[in-house]
């Protein structure tokens, strides 16, 4: 643990009783979120680099032609 985490929960540890609880179920969520969030970004990257393959070889076969803004 770093430094300022434990400074951060040493002084979250003199609140009363309720703002911890909501405090720990705030920082549980983000947590959570970060931990899903990069689930979900290991899990796509081969997806991702497969629409990328197929992108440049529709643009290498021609089957792509290029847009504006005002076409999108």
């Amino acid at each position: 643990m770093t430094s300022l985490l434990s400074e951060a929960f040493e002084k979250a540890s003199r609140l009363p009783e309720t703002l911890q609880d909501a405090l720990a179920k705030e920082l549980i969520a983000e947590i959570e979120g970060e931990v899903q969030w990069d689930e979900t970004l290991s899990k796509s990257q081969e997806l991702l680099d497969k629409m990328a393959d197929k992108a440049l070889q529709d643009y290498e076969d021609g089957k792509t032609h290029p847009l504006g803004f005002d076409e999108l």
